[in-house]
């Protein structure tokens, strides 16, 4: 299977696991930081891991004890942050070609 498609909200995705590949957050952690809804991030990241790019692991806890449901945990897996940083920067370069094209497109990025 090949890299995903990097959409904007993909990018967004990978640039917030980026900034610390060895930290683990949960959907709502990312959501937050990408400014992103969870009914986006949630494809993506489930995507992102069908790629190999994502691990992901269940907490371990009692919900009834802590009050709220268990959380999902995400981080880049090790291998992959050589391949997602040179996505990233494919990506970039791309959109800047089209805002040679069309004005105002590659600002995005």
């Amino acid at each position: 299977m090949g890299p995903p498609r990097m959409t904007l909200p993909t990018q967004l995705v990978l640039h917030v696991l980026l900034e610390d590949p060895e930290r683990e957050l949960y959907g709502l952690e990312i959501c937050a930081a990408a400014e992103l809804a969870s009914g986006t991030i949630h494809p993506i990241l489930a995507r992102l891991e069908k790629v190999g790019w994502v691990l992901s692991r269940w907490e371990q806890v009692d919900p009834s004890k802590e009050g709220r449901p268990r959380r999902r945990y995400y981080r880049l897996d090790p291998n992959s942050v050589g391949m997602v940083k040179a996505a990233l920067q494919r990506s970039s370069a791309s959109a800047r070609s089209w805002g040679r094209l069309r004005p105002g497109v590659g600002e995005v990025c």
